[in-house]
Formats: structure tokens, sequence, C-alpha cells
């Protein structure tokens, strides 16, 4: 991989409603709270991210969809959040039709790598990128252009089922386009400690995958749910509450890694 002086980290899922959007958006919110100058990539056309972090649809005149088709830069793109040390590239519903416009380009799964790559996207210390809910030109896209994966799963019957399904195509991806793609790690979400299932699936997939969990679940919280719609991460809207603490949590947690990696 090119020389990057910035740490990309793709948060991804195939399945949706597990937590994704949410994750980028308060990890994010607490790297950037200790002083990390962090950019997210809003890559799911539906822009939850953006809505997320209180950036108005009218103002997003340029997108992801821009840096995609390369009518944009990374720095022509860019919008400052409410939270300091926190930018977004929006999403619009333009791309929908991305992948219809470059499928038949030859570096069509590269795009956003060598976006990423340039000058103006050094300035962040951590890139998260938010994919959309499947296996589609846009996950791969940000595999592509990741250092490496954080996958949210739901403490839910299915999860695991879904979940090999994604590190198969993980393991397709560092085949194929991406040798340094690794996973940062997996973490719960959803969990409710009153639930025996939710609990029985944290112990499968801790037993199925050790080390890859993080020791942090994210509980299932009204407040942290409330958020978004106050254009708010959760760390914002209520930082006292079990989910935002979480995530906090999951921040530290995900340095640590880094640190270990770093010092590997």
């Amino acid at each position: 991989m090119s020389f990057s002086r910035n740490r990309i980290i793709t948060i991804a899922n195939q399945k949706g409603g597990v937590g994704k959007t949410t994750t980028a958006i308060n990890l994010a919110t607490a790297l950037a709270a200790i002083g990390e100058n962090v950019l997210i990539v809003d890559l799911d056309p539906q822009g939850n991210a953006s809505t997320g972090l209180g950036v108005n649809r009218r103002d997003r005149t340029m997108s992801t969809y821009d840096l995609l088709t390369r009518n944009a830069s990374v720095s022509d793109t860019v919008m400052e959040t409410a939270v300091p040390h926190l930018s977004i590239i929006p999403s619009t519903m333009d791309l929908l039709g991305v992948e219809m416009e470059i499928a038949g380009t030859r570096d069509r799964v590269f795009r956003l790598k060598k976006a990423l790559q340039a000058e103006d996207a050094q300035a962040y210390t951590y890139v998260l990128i938010d994919c959309p809910p499947s296996l589609n030109l846009l996950t791969m896209n940000a595999m592509a252009a990741a250092h490496s994966i954080l996958v949210p799963l739901q403490c839910e019957f299915f999860a695991l089922e879904g979940l090999s399904q994604l590190l198969d195509t993980v393991e397709q991806v560092r085949d194929s386009l991406n040798p340094d793609l690794d996973i940062q790690g997996i973490v719960l979400t959803m969990f409710d400690a009153r639930n025996n299932l939710a609990q029985q699936v944290v112990a499968d997939v801790r037993a199925h995958l050790g080390e890859k969990v993080y020791r942090t679940l994210i509980p299932r919280n009204v407040r942290v749910s409330e958020a978004p719609s106050y254009g708010k991460p959760a760390i914002l809207y209520d930082l006292k509450c079990a989910g935002s603490q979480a995530y906090l949590q999951l921040a530290s947690e995900v340095i640590q890694r880094e640190r270990s990696r770093k010092a590997a």
C-alpha cells in the first residue's frame, strides 16, 4: 500500500440495522474528543451518518458521489461538523447511480483509495468509512481503501451466519485487492443483559473469534437511538448515558489496538 499518514478504518456489515452508522458517528466523536483529527466518509446512499451529524441535505452540494466519479477531491467535498476536530464527506442519493457510472472503468474498485491517498486527506489521523448494508461496489471501494475493518455485530440469533459471509469477503479482498487489510475488531451492539439469547451470542462470538472481539459491549439504549433525530452524536446528546459511555470505552480499545499494532 502507498505511504499514508492517516489510519483508514472501514465500518462494514452487509446486514442492515446492526449499528454501523451509530458506531461510525460515536467512535469518530470519541476520537475527536481526545484531539484526533477525524474524517467520516459517508458511503451509504441513505446518508444517515451525514444526517446524524447535523448536515442538512440542502447543504450537501458536493458528496462522496463526486469523489468517486472524480469530479471533486477530498478538500472539495469535506464539510465541518458541530464536533471540533470531526469532519465529514457527506452522502447523497446520487450514490445509488455511481456503480453504473464507474462499472466499466478499470480502476472502479480503487476510486476511494486513490482519493484518500491524496495529500489533502493526510490532515486526518483517522478516516472512518461508513458503508451501505450490502457487499456492493461501494463496500468493495471501502475495503480496498482501508487499513482495517471494524465490524458491528448485533447480538441476535443469525449474527454469526452473516459474519462468516463478511469474513469470507474480507479474505477475498485481501487476496485480490488489498493484502494489507486486517480486522481491527468486532464490536457487539444492541446488547441486552436481560436477554439470555444475547448472552449466548456474546459467548459464541467470543469462542469463535477470541481476541478479535472488543471487550466493550454496546448496550441497547434509548438515548443513543434518539440522538440522530437531533443531528447529534449520542456522546454530545447525553454523555452520561450507558451507550455514550460504551462508545468512549470502545474508542479507548481502538486506540490501544492501534498502539499495539504500531509497536509490533
